[in-house]
Formats: structure tokens, C-alpha cells, sequence
């Protein structure tokens, strides 16, 4: 493109040559400021300075041309290549960049992690320190990223369909302006070429497709999934051919798909203003694939790419490096000359390096402060100390290092405190209560907000009690879930739910019965049978201010959706140290039935990938009703388990429906004894209801205990109350052994220390190992029923008082 040319353009977009090269410059600086950051924090690595470094380097001029097109209130759902769209969307810094590298714990120094990501995982802070939202249209927003590849295509469909919801709904469109301004956001979602082979990649695409919402995903294809080339991951080599089947045509749904060369600025430039331009407008879905993209560095520092890359491709790479290409379009477009250039790249090397620099002064300065607050203390308790010549010892291997870490002073704290046990010390005291002070600072600065650290915090909503009219109404159970759900509804605008089955048919179990004909499909909606993704629409919802209900249609099907609630639903208040949140509710069924599927209870890997979520398995639809009243008050994410064969039991209905509220981590006397104490929930408590009648026959009485909740678990230790009168202990549950049973052994015992109270050996109770067999009778032979309740109790019994328990069988 000749000066001339650029005249022409310039002027029919009213803009005028001196500005266009401004522009162009300056883009070309950022440029040439993220490849030094690259190149710099490579070398960080190599020097011990940095522990691993991953970059985007190769990507840095589609980036800057997709950035252009990038407006306040948009998301960004990407991954650990996008550092030149963070600085362009001013998201990020150079200080911030090399903040993240060198792990720095400070909110201030690392907004998108406070130092808990790896380098290149990229987010903005939707939150005001006390955790409430901020005014997010107001804002060029990022969602925070994982590692995992593709696993942030879920979250980007929910981010962009929450445009569609806003769009949709009157009465959201024209209230929640914080949120969204008449759904006119894009959700801007990048991806490796490599990663597109992906199953959730796929169902992404196709989801987006069926609902038609303003979701651009951008593939930069440089060719290599890290050593393995395109030939062994993607048919015909071509993610935008073979997604071809995909394109909007007349008449139909889908995406509209565009390919450009990743080293074409102007290309990129025009590609990407057009298309979200139009996305913007009619909610169509796109595809952009930014193709010869190169990566100058390889994956990663883990490894070097010249180890799978051939010398011709190698030299394809310098020749068509994007920067490069960049710079010989300025010059032959006559925009700037070559020593402007060579000015502005050596400006460029200069900020990265200021910018490394800073971030590392900011980062070792507090660490060798508080390094020389341990070595002064342990100079003091050497010099008293009869071991001094240990102590000294130990503090000279820690200032050998290069740059001592906090593990270094803290193991040579403690070093020092062991070689001093027993010691008439002052200054022992003092290192001690600086071990103590610095425990409390560390648990903030590496584990705190895995949980909600706001006013909102489920453990603190405030219960309301069950209200039920004088007259007993008999329901089923399904009613009280329909009519809970039709009151929560009628109040809050901002919850929605979808899954399969939700709308037309009001789920399987009819707990949403009538309800879509009554608030609208844009409310209550169908979906495909797409669990992954379904879960990730209720992950990009709930980012964007929404109150989603993301129905699994059985607990079984959970795990096709279980990597996305582990490594991204659970962590996100973790990994951004309170800076963003989810409050989303994954509804589903499960326990009790009969056969291999549809009958599962896999509670203990569920619970257990899942930490940070909230999970609570109530026993009836009421209390799940309740949790349901509970969780939307909050701000935090739970996953609530009904009990499958509890639908057409009777239950009492409410008055107070969508107001009750049930306390977390409280569990629930369902009997009162003295002999055992039963420890179970869902719709084992139905079994052990059944039991403890025949073992009152017997003469053996129980407290039964329903926990109500696996996550949080009994917060107030009301077991380990119980265990002090009974001294006995019998775990039921129907996962598999070693299951959800290890963790609540684990609680019990360890926890509330409940090993103090015992006089026989506790004995959990689950089902076999293998799925349970179909019908009634492999129900039976699978999982652990009343009778076997029984025989545990009473062996148990039989231990203590032979002579009154004799043998049975």
C-alpha cells in the first residue's frame, strides 16, 4: 500500500495521513515491546530468575488488529498466548507480565493472579475489593484463563450468550446496564490450531452455532500442536475447510468463517473490523483463523523447537515473522523510514527492559527484607545458642543462593528452631512469633479466596426457617421443587435455566413443569445433550451478572462436564484471588435407582476435583428447595444434588416458598439414640430410616444423622457431639469403598477428632466397587440396603455385649 493509497483511505475514513502512521506506530511499537518481553522472559527462566515461561510471541500483530476491534463491556475468553491483546486492550503491562513470571503474590503487582498462574494467564478484576461487581460495560474484560487446552471454549459460549439474554430481555435490557448495554458485547475467545482437536472445541462450535450468539473465536494455526504437525491433528491439515459445513448460508443457522495470513496487518486489520462490526450487529457467530502464524521461541521454555522443526521451515519462520513482514509493509507504504524504525524497536527493547526490571525490584525487595529480618533474628539466637556453629551453618547455605525465596527462610526458621528445641533463648521467641505472623501472611498470600471472601459468602446468608399452614398439604415432591422455582423466578430477573429437557417438558422429573410457557424460552430453555458446554454456559452467564441454573440431566452425565466445573468453575475465585466469581448452580439427579447408568454416585471424585464449589446432596426436594433459596442469595458456585427416587414421594408443602433458607455445613438429627451414631445423606437416609425401625426391634437405638452437605462438611462438629454419647460410628453411603465414605471418615475422625470418643472400631458401609447391576435386585446385591444397615449395626453391638446380641446368621 503506497503513501498515496493510504491518502485516499485516510481520507474517506476522515482521518488524515499524520494520524493513520501515528496509529500505525504505535502499533508497531507494542509489537516490538511484547517480543522483547518474550525474548526477556525466556532468558529469566534460563537464569533461575523464573520457573517456567510460555509466550506469545509470533502472534503479536493479529493480536493488535483483533484488539482494534475490542470495545469496552466485550470478554475475552483466551489462553497463555494472548500477552499482545492484553497490553493492546490495556489489561495488562510489561511490569505486570514479568509480575506474573516471577510468581509476585500481590493483587497489586499481579492483577490477574496475584502470582498463582503461571506467566501468560491473563485476566481482569470484575470485582471491587469487597467483591461486588463492578460496572463491567464500563470495562475491556478478560475471563480469567487455565491451562487446559480448550477448556475455555465452554466459558466463551456463556459469555457470549449472556449478549443474546441481555438483547432479549426487555426487562434485563433495560435495568442492568452495569452488565451488559442491550447485548451489543462480543465475546472475543482465542485458541492454538493444535487445540481445535478437541471435543469441547467442537461441541463449542456447535452449540454457538444452534444459538446464534456473538462469539468470535480466533485460531492462530502456526502449524504445530507443540512437536506434532498439523497432518496428525487437524483433517486436511485446515480447520476453517473442514468447520466449512458450519458457515451460514441463506436461510440457515451457523458461523461465518475468515482466514487471513497472521503477518498481514492491514489484512487483519480490515478482517476483524468488518466482522465483529457485523457480529455486533446480527449475533452471528465467527470463526477467524489467522493462518502461517509463526512461534519464534517453540511451545515453550520447557524445550527447544529446533528439535522438531525442519531448517527450511525454520527459515520460512525468520522470513515470515510478523514484525518483520509488519516493518516491510511501513517501508514500502512509505509510512515510516528505516531508521524510524530501528528507533522505535530500540525504544521498544528499552521499556521491556525497564519494565522487567521494575517488576523485579518490586518483587525481591519485600522478600529481602523479610530475609534479613530471619537472618538478623538467627544471628542473635546463634550467638546465645550452644548450636551456633549448626546455625551459622545453615544460614550460609541459604545466602549462597542466588535470590533466597520465602522457602528458603522459612526452612532455615524452622532449621533453627529444631537445633534450638529446649533452649533458654530470647530471640527463639522472637523468630517464633515471626513463624506465626508469617503462616497467617502466607495462607493469604497462596490460599486464601477459595471460597467467596465477601458479604455474600454462603456460610453466611442468613437461614429462614420451613413456614408451613396451619392445614398439612401433601405433595409430591416435584411440586415443591416446581413451585419454588416458579416463585425464584417471579423475583429475581436475573435468573435463568437451561439443559436438556428444561424447557418445553419442564425437565424429566417435571420439577420446571409450565414454567417456560409461563416466563418465556429466552428464560427457561432446552438445550442439546452437550454437558460440557453446558456447564460452561453457566460459567460465562454468572460472569457476566447473571443467576444461571445449569441442569445435568443425570449425576452420571456429570463427568462429561467435570474437567470444566474442576479447572474452571472450582478455581476462579482462587486463581484471581477474589478478582472475579461464578455464582453458578449445576442442578442435577442422582443416587438411588437401579442399573449400571442412571444410578451412580460417584461422590467421591466429585468431591474431591471439585473443591471450591459448594456440594449439597439434600435427602427431599424441600431441602432442596431450600438450598436452592440459599445459594441464589449468595455469591458463590454450588453443584446441588437431587435424589432421584424422591419425585412422586410426599412432602409437605411451604408457605414461604422461595424464601426458606437452609444454613450450609449443618447436618440434621433424623433420630435421636444412644447405641450408634449413623452418618449418611441423600437418599440413603431413607435406608437407614428403614433400619434403625428393626433395630429398635432389637433394641439398639440410633441417632441418624442426615450431613445435608458434603462440601462444606459438619462446620460445627455435631457428630463427633454425637459420638461422645454413642462411641460408635457407622458411615453410610452408596459410592464405592474409599469413596465419598474416606472423606467423611476423614472429617470425623481427623477433623472433629471424633477418634477420642470411640470404643469399637468405626465401620463405613458402601456400595461394591463395581456400577450397580439393573433391576431391584441388582439394586440390592449393588448397594448397601436396609437389611445390610442392620447387620452392620448389630455386629457392632455384638462386639460389645455378646451375652445380649447373640449371633444371627
Amino acid at each position: 500500500m503506497k503513501k498515496e493509497t493510504i491518502d485516499s483511505a485516510a481520507e474517506s475514513k476522515e482521518i488524515s495521513f499524520e494520524a493513520f502512521k501515528e496509529t500505525v506506530l504505535a502499533d508497531y511499537q507494542l509489537a516490538n515491546e511484547s517480543r522483547q518481553a518474550s525474548l526477556l522472559g525466556r532468558r529469566e527462566v534460563l537464569t533461575g530468575k523464573a520457573k517456567f515461561g510460555i509466550f506469545g510471541d509470533g502472534k503479536e500483530v493479529a493480536q493488535i488488529a483483533m484488539a482494534k476491534a475490542f470495545k469496552p463491556g466485550d470478554f475475552r475468553s483466551g489462553y497463555y498466548r494472548d500477552q499482545t491483546f492484553m497490553f493492546a486492550i490495556g489489561q495488562s503491562n510489561i511490569q505486570q507480565f514479568f509480575a506474573q513470571q516471577y510468581a509476585h503474590p500481590d493483587v497489586d503487582a499481579d492483577p490477574a493472579s496475584a502470582g498463582r498462574s503461571m506467566n501468560g494467564h491473563f485476566a481482569s478484576r470484575s470485582l471491587h475489593p469487597d467483591g461486588s461487581w463492578k460496572k463491567l460495560t464500563e470495562i475491556k474484560n478478560s475471563s480469567a484463563d487455565i491451562s487446559p487446552t480448550a477448556g475455555q471454549m465452554p466459558r466463551l459460549l456463556g459469555l457470549a450468550y449472556a449478549s443474546k439474554l441481555f438483547r432479549n430481555n426487555p426487562v434485563l435490557a433495560d435495568s442492568y446496564t452495569d452488565f451488559s448495554i442491550h447485548g451489543n458485547e462480543v465475546a472475543f475467545g482465542t485458541i492454538g490450531d493444535a487445540s481445535t482437536s478437541e471435543g469441547i472445541f467442537y461441541e463449542t462450535i456447535n452449540a454457538a452455532g444452534v444459538l446464534q450468539v456473538p462469539m468470535a473465536i480466533s485460531v492462530w494455526d502456526d502449524g504445530y500442536g507443540i512437536s506434532v504437525p498439523a497432518a496428525y491433528q487437524t483433517t486436511k491439515q485446515n480447520i476453517s475447510e473442514i468447520l466449512s459445513g458450519f458457515e451460514k448460508r441463506e436461510g440457515t443457522n451457523g458461523f461465518r468463517i475468515y482466514t487471513c495470513k497472521g503477518w498481514d496487518y492491514p489484512a487483519l486489520c480490515e478482517m476483524y473490523e468488518k466482522g465483529i462490526a457485523l457480529m455486533r450487529e446480527e449475533h452471528v457467530p465467527a470463526l477467524f483463523h489467522v493462518q502461517e502464524v509463526t512461534q519464534p521461541q517453540g511451545h515453550s521454555t520447557s524445550g527447544s523447537h529446533e528439535r522438531y522443526k525442519s531448517k527450511e521451515r525454520l527459515a520460512w519462520e525468520t522470513e515470515f515473522d510478523c514484525i518483520k513482514k509488519m516493518r516491510e509493509w511501513i517501508i514500502a507504504s512509505a509510512i515510516a523510514t528505516d531508521s524510524e524504525l530501528d528507533n522505535i524497536e530500540a525504544e521498544a527493547k528499552k521499556k521491556a527492559s525497564e519494565g522487567r526490571r521494575a517488576a523485579w525490584d518490586a518483587f525481591s525487595k519485600p522478600v529481602q527484607a523479610e530475609l534479613k529480618t530471619v537472618t538478623d533474628i538467627t544471628d542473635r539466637i546463634a550467638a546465645a545458642s550452644a548450636n551456633a556453629v549448626f546455625i551459622n551453618k545453615a544460614k550460609e547455605e541459604v545466602m549462597k543462593e542466588m535470590d533466597p525465596s520465602r522457602k528458603d527462610m522459612h526452612a532455615l526458621a524452622k532449621k533453627v528452631m529444631r537445633l534450638t528445641r529446649g533452649e533458654n533463648n530470647a530471640a527463639r521467641a522472637e523468630l517464633q512469633q515471626w513463624l506465626l505472623a508469617q503462616k497467617e501472611a502466607n495462607h493469604d498470600r497462596y490460599s486464601s479466596h477459595l471460597h467467596s471472601q465477601s458479604q455474600w459468602n454462603a456460610m453466611d446468608v442468613q437461614p429462614e426457617a420451613i413456614k408451613y399452614a396451619t392445614e398439612e398439604i401433601f405433595v409430591d415432591g416435584r411440586e415443591v421443587l416446581q413451585a419454588n422455582f416458579d416463585s425464584i423466578f417471579e423475583k429475581n430477573p436475573l435468573v435463568v435455566a437451561f439443559g436438556e429437557d428444561v424447557g418445553k417438558i419442564g425437565d424429566v422429573n417435571q420439577g420446571f413443569a409450565g414454567l417456560q410457557e409461563k416466563y418465556g424460552e429466552i428464560r427457561i430453555t432446552d438445550t442439546g445433550i452437550r454437558e460440557a458446554t453446558i456447564a460452561g454456559q453457566g460459567i460465562g452467564l454468572a460472569m457476566r451478572g447473571l443467576r444461571p441454573i445449569a441442569e445435568i440431566q443425570y449425576l452420571d452425565y456429570l463427568l462429561y462436564a467435570i474437567q470444566i466445573l474442576s479447572d474452571d468453575l472450582a478455581t476462579l475465585q482462587y486463581r484471581t484471588k477474589g478478582g472475579q466469581k461464578a455464582p453458578v448452580i449445576i442442578r442435577t439427579r442422582g443416587h438411588r435407582l437401579e442399573g449400571i447408568w442412571h444410578s451412580g454416585s460417584p461422590m467421591g471424585m466429585i468431591i474431591n476435583s471439585i473443591r471450591g464449589i459448594r456440594v449439597l446432596v439434600p435427602r427431599d426436594m424441600t431441602r432442596a428447595a431450600g438450598f436452592y433459596n440459599t445459594m441464589l442469595a449468595s455469591d458463590e458456585p454450588a453443584l446441588i444434588i437431587e435424589p432421584l427416587n424422591g419425585y412422586r414421594l410426599k412432602e409437605r408443602m411451604p408457605t414461604n416458598l422461595g424464601e426458606f433458607k437452609l444454613p450450609l455445613g449443618v447436618p440434621e438429627f433424623l433420630q435421636h439414640g444412644d447405641d450408634v451414631t449413623i452418618v449418611t445423606y441423600g437418599s440413603c437416609c431413607r435406608i437407614a430410616e428403614e433400619a434403625t425401625r428393626t433395630l429398635a426391634e432389637a433394641g439398639i437405638t440410633c441417632d441418624l444423622i442426615d450431613v445435608q452437605t458434603l462440601l462444606p462438611f459438619d462446620v460445627n462438629h455435631i457428630i463427633a457431639t454425637s459420638l461422645k454419647k454413642t462411641n460408635r460410628l457407622l458411615i453410610l453411603d452408596e459410592d464405592v469403598p474409599g469413596g465419598a465414605s474416606a472423606f467423611i471418615f476423614q472429617n470425623i475422625l481427623n477433623e472433629q477428632k471424633g477418634y477420642f470418643h470411640l470404643d469399637t472400631a468405626p465401620v463405613t458401609l458402601t456400595a461394591r466397587a463395581h456400577r450397580p447391576a439393573y433391576g431391584s435386585d441388582g439394586d440390592y446385591f449393588s448397594k448397601p440396603n436396609a437389611d445390610d444397615v442392620f447387620d452392620a449395626v448389630y455386629e457392632m453391638m455384638r462386639e460389645a455385649e455378646p451375652n445380649r446380641f447373640p449371633p444371627i446368621y
